[in-house]
């Protein structure tokens, strides 16, 4: 069994510092913010040939109200979860009752636990350390996450109790010992195991994607709470349902650029347009209540931008009235009118409504974005677009569409090769789109055409038709203009002799 390692301790202790050293990443957010973390975060990192698992979570100070209740919650729930606990102190402020709180839980339920004293950079260890013998957790460990000192040290000690190295077999030599120069205290990182359909969940601030991803799951694996910017990082969460595998993306509000202050919300806004880019399908989430804003024309051009898949649910439609839902209905149909591909859902991810049906728009959205179609089928279609409706003409030409083939997923790329293709208007652009979507049955994801043109290979003499008639060109204004000259000089010599 791979071992689980749970970060735990008071807010801004460095337990995401610690993360991101484990697991060689920058997942996990890091500023000078205290309770920054709100969620349980998972990575893995590995020591030699021995993998771990890392779970950030959220500080616990002991006096815990609204949403940092809701954060205590996630902690304690990775504590239960977890095989080891490091048990993280600040070497520089010493303990308060916070720690002492978070010592006498930890012992309670009897759990394998590690102090772990951080920031002890700059301090003598032997002065610094006795303090904290009084809280009954043995001797702590000195680190300094923030300079990597000590981290090696610590996971290497630590997974030497945990998963021990095997005994060399005093009789079968051909068995490998784990000698002493074979021993890698080097921790590298290994992505998480994400599987399946990645789903990213996005919306503006407080439309309801925690809850929605909780109900997902059927569990409080994020914290939801009635404010704005609860949820702060990009949260990933590999999971199976009827057989498929599918990994949720939480991801932070993203609200106008004139409201963002703080720079941890910046870096929140990051990890949420790299989540888009990342996924397979998008749930865009709105609100009802509120209805379509301005930021949420914003988003959905980025998804559209970044190709992806998506599927758009309308939250918090219980409890509206009829007049209100119709209201809203009609502002989906007047600005939405373009989006033709996208299923639309009206769902309450607080109460369950209508959230079941949408893993049916999501596979069905996954499979067009990831399918594969056959050049020759590719190419028939053109060629029944071009019979029933031929480009228009262009200088005197008419283009002709020669082939056509796939040239990627995630979006679908269809590449249309000919002659002319640069100069096809936009509106037969469209014609082809539409006919292709409509034809192979393309639903939940937008459709790119490429057009190629081929190289004329009479190119080179064309262009050297074009120079040696330039040049005749210029040598016959010579002559004219040297002859134009002579003239000149002839009628200036008669008006002379005159």
């Amino acid at each position: 069994m791979v071992p689980v390692i749970a970060l735990v301790g008071r807010p801004n202790v460095g337990k995401s510092t610690l993360f991101n050293r484990l697991t060689k990443s920058r997942d996990a957010l890091v500023a000078e913010i205290a309770g920054l973390t709100r969620d349980r975060k998972y990575g893995e990192g590995k020591v030699g040939d021995r993998p771990f698992i890392v779970i950030d979570t959220g500080g616990i100070s002991g006096q815990e109200e609204g949403i940092d209740e809701a954060m205590a919650q996630q902690s304690y729930q990775a504590m239960n979860e977890a095989d080891i606990v490091f048990f993280m102190v600040d070497a520089g402020a010493g303990i308060t009752a916070g720690d002492r709180m978070i010592a006498e839980y930890l012992r309670r339920n009897n759990k394998e636990a590690y102090l772990i004293a951080n920031k002890i950079d700059g301090r003598n260890p032997d002065v610094v350390l006795a303090e904290f013998f009084e809280m009954g957790m043995g001797e702590a460990i000195p680190i300094a996450a923030a300079h990597n000192r000590g981290i090696n040290t610590l996971i290497d000690y630590v997974m030497d109790i945990a998963a021990p190295r095997p005994e060399p077999d005093p009789v079968d030599n051909n068995v490998y010992v784990y000698e002493e120069d074979d021993a890698d205290t080097e921790v590298s990182h290994e992505q998480l195991d994400v599987k399946g359909i990645k789903i990213a969940v996005v919306g503006r601030p407080n439309v309801g994607k925690s809850t929605l991803i909780n109900r997902f799951l059927g569990e409080e694996r994020v914290v939801v709470y009635d404010e704005a910017g609860t949820t702060r990082d990009s949260i990933y969460i590999p999971y199976e349902r009827h057989g498929q595998d599918y990994t949720l993306i939480d991801t932070a509000g993203i609200r106008r650029r004139k409201n963002i202050t703080e720079a941890a919300e910046k870096f929140s806004i990051i990890k949420t347009l790299q989540a888009i880019q990342d996924c397979h399908v998008c749930i865009l989430v709105l609100d009802a209540r509120t209805g379509i804003v301005e930021q949420d024309l914003h988003m959905l051009s980025f998804i559209l931008n970044s190709g992806r898949a998506l599927v758009i649910a309308i939250n918090k439609w219980d409890g509206m009235e009829a007049h209100e839902k119709q209201r809203v209905k009609d502002e989906i149909d007047r600005r939405f009118d373009f989006l033709t591909f996208a299923e639309m859902h009206f769902i309450s991810a607080l109460h369950g409504t209508g959230v079941g049906h949408l893993y049916e728009s999501v596979d069905q959205a996954y499979q067009s974005a990831m399918a594969k179609w056959s050049t020759n089928m590719l190419t028939r279609i053109l060629e029944d677009c071009v019979a029933s409706h031929q480009p228009p003409i262009i200088r005197n030409r008419r283009p002709k569409l020669r082939y056509a083939h796939q040239g990627g997923s995630n979006p679908p790329i269809i590449v249309v090769h000919g002659n002319l293709t640069r100069e096809l208007p936009e509106d037969y652009r469209r014609y082809l789109a539409n006919t292709y979507r409509r034809v192979l049955d393309i639903k939940g994801t937008p459709i790119r055409l490429e057009f190629r043109q081929g190289e004329n290979p009479f190119a080179e003499r064309e262009k050297e038709v074009r120079h040696s008639s330039r040049r005749r060109a210029e040598a016959v204004e010579r002559t004219a203009n040297i002859r134009k000259t002579k003239l000149e000089k002839a009628r200036k010599q008669r008006n002379k002799n005159k």
